[in-house]
Order: structure tokens, then sequence, then C-alpha cells
């Protein structure tokens, strides 16, 4: 009978969340108690379960017992526990501990085990798992990133997110690896998360922490694919790594480290693109997402470090995007931005029966690539036709573009649904020829400045936003001018603007040297920035005396009691005073606009960054742009 008890406490581990690795050559058990803590989800305080582990030559006493139970230790008779039996013959079983369940017997010797649960204590079915706090850095396809993780976790019985890291058990930080400055940011943190783990409990002891036990830190994202083994080596401060193609191994990562292990799976995929998840929001109740729908990049422009942090370019199912959006729209989300690496090259093949080749693929014109397409399915301007035409309320962005991939289709689609949003995020990079042929951008100035024409031509009172970089490799100051002016001849709305810095892995990293001083480069961005500011004045003060549909973000924190603030179709900041206006939604009855409305606005004023109007009305996007006259053109005498 004791032995009986023994197997079946034994076999009663098995079928929970670790097994028992026994070899045959174990002849010596030692059987021990433990009480569970807080972190192991014990349905009962101080329940104590009975556990049966090696012990390796020279081994102390561990905490830990894993893996597989061994065929042989059901065959084998060990004379230790045989003699000993008696004195566990009247020690309760873990079996008495746990809830009624019906256990599947693999091995032969205990299929004919009888395990009787029926005295045994009821617990949830889902036993509560760590706490999570994230935190994000960089671009936000990796805040997209955040939100598949978070749903894959929720899946996986991790339910809880905390605000604050010392209250967390579980840390996941998002990691850009663009330029060095957001690599440092990622260390510092990193250094703060080892602090909470290694002097866990003096921060418990102190109040300072309320975690159950020390965190498990997990670095994800574009820094964990391109500095893996530098992040695991870095004194036990990170216990998880994870690529972005690699996020649905999260969990098992996760027990890998319960077993004493360090996780890591950095592998990209060829097809991975999580179009089967639901994105669990970060941002609550707001009237605008994201949605991601193509991952990776082909270009591999020289300084850039994507292609091989992301992977190459694969694109999800246009179904799978109308079924996201459509959810969105159910949840009052009035505003969706299309997410992706390269955006515009878009290409799903999922639902194409008749494949077209890739050498139809057609580029803005003067443009080219070094990466050749294989197959030609349905385009970015066949996806944003599909998404206007079904959510005509809704508003569509999309960030991030290549200059490359704006062929006719795709501006006249644009130019025709009222509901894609007049603006171009047009990275230029540089404005010099010589530069952006050692950057392998695949176009030369005067083919980025003919297609600037042809936009404006094609859609009227369009915003152009773009990149720079100042102080790439081998970059001469009639360079630097060359970019100077061809911010002044764009005339751009918004612009992100950076000092090069080397990322290894990249061409640049293998075939340049970064030559020009850390001075020089700060010069020449300060330089950058002060001749955007005197042409991007003017886009603004040219929308004095118009009249702008915005859609409500939420208050104005300069005066958050009495005004409103939200964005208009080219993306311009619109901030106006709440009062009572005609709601033409509802026969004109008057009320105050309130966050996802949208608001016809008289402009009046412009701060050269920003625009400050009256309201006029509260109505419908479709009867706005329905009843609008054309207006004069905003910098479409430029370029």
């Amino acid at each position: 009978m004791a032995s009986s008890s023994l197997s079946s406490s034994l076999y009663s581990v098995l079928n929970q969340r670790h097994s028992i690795n026994l070899q045959k050559r174990c002849s010596i058990f030692t059987v021990r108690f433990f009480s569970l803590r807080p972190c192991d989800s014990s349905p009962t305080a101080g329940a104590r379960i009975f556990c049966c582990r090696r012990r390796a030559p020279g081994q102390s006493s561990a905490p830990a017992f894993s893996h597989r139970l061994s065929r042989s230790f059901s065959q084998s008779q060990s004379p230790s526990l045989a003699s000993n039996s008696s004195k566990f013959s009247d020690i309760p079983g873990l079996h008495h501990f746990m809830p009624k369940a019906t256990a599947a017997v693999t091995d032969a010797s205990l299929s004919d085990t009888q395990l009787d649960f029926s005295s045994s204590t009821s617990v949830p079915d889902v036993l509560p798992r760590g706490r999570i706090f994230h935190e994000t850095y960089g671009c936000q396809m990796n805040v997209n990133d955040m939100e598949i993780v978070l749903s894959i976790m929720k899946k996986a019985g991790y339910n809880e997110v905390v605000d604050v890291p010392e209250n967390a058990e579980i840390i996941f930080i998002n990691t850009c690896a663009i330029r060095d400055n957001a690599e440092q940011k990622v260390w510092q943190r990193l250094n703060y998360f080892w602090f909470l783990k290694r002097h866990w409990k003096s921060n418990v002891a102190t109040g300072r922490s309320q975690s159950l036990h020390p965190p498990k830190v997990v670095v994800l994202g574009c820094m964990a694919e391109r500095l893996k083994d530098k992040i695991l080596d870095a004194d036990k401060m990170v216990d998880v790594v994870c690529g972005p193609d690699a996020y649905r191994d999260l969990p098992r990562l996760l027990e890998e480290v319960d077993s004493g292990q360090k996780g890591m799976n950095t592998l990209l995929s060829l097809e991975e693109t999580y179009a089967d998840i639901n994105p669990v929001r970060i941002s609550k109740n707001s009237i605008s997402a994201f949605v991601s729908i193509m991952r990776g990049c082909n270009n591999m422009c020289s300084f850039c470090i994507v292609p091989f942090t992301r992977g190459r370019e694969r694109s999800r199912p246009v179904e799978s995007i109308v079924r996201e959006v459509g959810e969105l729209w159910k949840e009052g989300v009035k505003e969706v931005t299309l997410l992706g690496q390269n955006v515009n090259s878009y290409n799903d093949t999922s639902c194409v029966e008749e494949v077209e080749s890739g050498v139809n693929w057609k580029y803005s014109d003067g443009f080219s690539s070094r990466c050749k397409i294989r197959n030609m399915g349905l385009r970015f301007a066949d996806l944003l036709d599909r998404l206007a035409s079904e959510f005509p309320e809704m508003r569509f962005r999309y960030t991030s573009p290549h200059p490359k991939d704006f062929p006719d289709e795709l501006l006249y689609v644009m130019r025709d649904r009222y509901n894609i949003c007049k603006n171009i995020h047009l990275p230029a990079q540089s404005g010099s020829s010589t530069v952006l042929e050692r950057m392998c951008r695949g176009y030369t100035r005067q083919a980025y400045l003919d297609l600037v024409k042809k936009i404006r031509t094609i859609i009227p009172d369009l915003g152009i936003s773009s990149d720079f970089i100042c102080g790439f490799c081998g970059e001469t100051e009639e360079d630097h001018q060359e970019t100077l002016s061809l911010i002044r001849a764009v005339g751009y709305d918004m612009a992100y603007m950076f000092a090069y810095s080397m990322r290894e892995k990249t061409h640049a990293h293998r075939n340049y040297v970064d030559d020009v001083p850390d001075g020089v480069k700060q010069r020449r961005l300060t330089e950058l920035i002060e001749a955007f500011r005197e042409s991007t004045g003017q886009c603004f003060d040219s929308k004095v005396g118009s009249v702008q549909l915005v859609l409500v973000e939420g208050p104005n924190k300069r005066a958050p009691d009495t005004e409103l603030i939200g964005k208009s179709d080219r993306g311009h900041r619109v901030s106006f005073t709440s009062i009572p206006i005609p709601d033409k939604v509802t026969n004109g009855a008057k009320r105050n606009p309130k966050v996802g409305d949208y608001v016809e606005v008289h402009i009046v004023k412009s701060t050269r960054a920003s625009l400050h109007g009256d309201a006029l009305a509260i109505t419908k996007m479709s009867s706005f742009y329905a009843d609008m006259h054309d207006e004069p053109l905003a910098c479409s005498n430029r370029a």
C-alpha cells in the first residue's frame, strides 16, 4: 500500500505542469517536503507537496525537479524505497490537494493504478500566471507587435497587466535597433530591471517592489535579434530573448526559465504575419488604431538594419486585414493607420488563383530596386480601395512607405477615395544623388523631385512628410547643401531628421567608413531642422481661412477644460474651443463635440506648427466631402 501510494503521488505530479526525470541508474532518492510559495499558484495556503528527485554527485539539495518520468522507474525495485516505504504510508499524497481530474496513463506498469480525487479540494480551472509589465521603444510597428505579444500571453493564461515594473513577475521590453541612441536607452532600463531581480528580497521588504518572485526579464524586437548573444551574456540581466518572428514561442520560453534555463528564439520567418492573432489594444477606448499589413523589408538600404532584424517581406491576406478593421469599427475606432516596414510594397498572393509574374510589377517612374518580385498578387492600391469602400466613415493613413512604390494606380486611388488621408510620407534620406547611390536607395535627386511633382499634380493640396539622415558615410558639405535645398524645394509638412549612426551587419558597416565627425553631424542636423522650419510654416499658414474636417482626439493639454484637439486630413494638429454647435448627423440639434466626432473647423490662426479655429458643426465624413468646394492649393507651386 505504501509503495502504491507513493507511485500514485508521483503520477499525480506527472500530470501537473512539471514532470520527473528519473534515470535507470538512479538507486537513491531523496524524499522531502516543501511549501508552495504564492508564485506557485497554490490553491491552499501552506499546502505541502511530496516530491522525489535524484541528487547528482556533490550536488546540494536543490528546489527544482523536472522533465520526463522514465519507464525504468516503474520497473525498478529500489531497495531504499522498499525498506523505507512504511515511513511514508501515513503521509498524504499530492492527490489530496488536487482537483478531481482524469489522467491518461501511458506507462504499462501504471495503467492499473486507480487515482481517487473524490476527496480533493476544489480550485479554479485556470490558475493565475505572472503579472506583466511592458515597455516599448522605437517605431509604431513595435507598439503593434507588443499588442500581438499581449494577445499571445493572454491566451496562455497571463491575463494581468500592471503599470509599473516593480509589481510584475514578467517584464517585457520591446526594443529598437535603428539608432545607437535607442539601444543605449534600452541598456539603461535593463540595468534597472536587473536591480529589481538581484535585490528582489530587499525591495519587497522595503516596499519598493510587490512582485511575488524575482521578475523574469524578456527582451523583444529588433535589438533582441541583433544583439541576442550579448544580451543573454550580460550578467544574468535577461532571462528570455525573442525576435520579432518568434512571439508565438514566448509561453514555452518562459517555461524554460522555470526549469533553470535561459530562453532564446530569434529565428526569422518567411511566412509569419500573425494574421490570425487579434491584438490586445494597449490604448483602450481610442478612436484611432494601427493595423499591421506586412512585415519585413527587401530594400537593403546600406544604412538600415531592418532587413536583418525583421527579415524578408511578407504580406497578410487582404481578408484578414478587412476582418480586423471591421472589428475595430465595431469598437468605435474612426481612424486606422496601416503599418509595414515598406507598407506600399504590399503584395498578397494568397487569394489570387493565377499569380502574375513579378516582371509586371510597376515602380514609381525613375525608381528601381535590387530585389526582384517573383509573383504579383493584390497590391497596396487594391487593399486601400477595398478598405476605403467597405468603411466609408473611417479614415485611413499608412506608414512607412518607400518612394519607389508609388505607381499611378495608387495615386489615383488616393485621389478618388475621400477617406484615404491626403498625406504621404515620402522618405528622401538625402538630397544628394551621390549619397543616395551609396545608400542604395534606387533613385536620384531628380527622380525624387519628379515624383513629388507628379503626386501634387494628381492629388492637389496634399501634405508630404519625410525622413532625413545627415552625416552619412562620405557626405561632403556640397552633399549637405543639396539636402538643404531639397527641403526648401519640396516644403514638407513634417520631417524626421537624424544624425547617422553606424549599425553592425549593414552594407555600410561592411563597405564604408563612418568618417563624418560627430560635431559636424550635429551642426548639419541643426541646419536641417532650421531649413525645415522655414518651409513648413508656410504650409501651415496657407490653411488660415480654410475649413478643415477634424477628427476629435481629446482635450487640448494647454486648455483641457475649454478646448478640444484633433487632426485634419493632412495630419495637422487643430485645436478649437468646445462650445455647443449644430449636429448635422442628428438634424441640427446643438451639443458639445466629443472624442470621435468629425467637426468642421474654420481655421483662424497658425502657429507654424499647429492650427487653431472655430468649430462650425458636427458632421459625417461622407457628407463633408460631398458638400465641400475647391480650396486654394497649399505648397503646390513647389518642386
